[in-house]
């Protein structure tokens, strides 16, 4: 398990509730996946949506450093709709485009977010995919240092 001690205390669980729910999607293991998403969603929302977002984003540029069109999104939609449905049958479509919307900054305002626990069980299921078998420490550790880098700026 990784040892957090590097980021800000409040930053802290999420990167280890997060840490736990990607191991378990990892591991198809549907018992700890629920467990870890429930201990994801005890977390403060809008600070574990900016962290995980902000994960997601830097993900997708990483994997699309020439930019992101519409056809990529929509196929890391239905590669991860696709993998994660085949042993989490609740994953929702709408749900993980909600969030790619959102981590790229093309969410339409007036749509309505679904669930918090919805949100933080698809996030978690967004990351595992996007991260393959890469350890997410070190993309949690760049979306703080970001983060605190543009509230730094701001």
């Amino acid at each position: 398990m990784d040892n957090w001690r590097h980021l800000p205390a409040p930053a802290r669980p999420i990167a280890a509730a997060a840490s736990t729910a990607v191991a378990a999607a990892r591991a198809q293991d549907g018992e700890a996946f629920a467990a870890a998403a429930v201990e994801l969603a005890a977390l403060d929302p809008a600070q574990t949506g900016l962290i995980l977002g902000t994960a997601t984003r830097l993900l997708l540029e990483q994997a699309r450093p020439d930019g992101l069109d519409s056809d990529a999104v929509r196929e890391v939609l239905a590669q991860c709709v696709r993998w994660a449905a085949a042993w989490h049958p609740a994953t929702d479509p709408m749900v993980v485009l909600y969030l790619l919307a959102g981590a790229l900054g093309v969410l339409d305002e007036e749509t309505t977010p679904p669930k918090p626990d919805e949100l933080t069980r698809h996030a978690a299921l967004l990351l595992a995919h996007l991260l393959g078998p890469r350890s997410p420490r070190d993309i949690l550790t760049a979306a703080l240092t970001e983060i605190e880098h543009t509230q730094l700026n701001d």
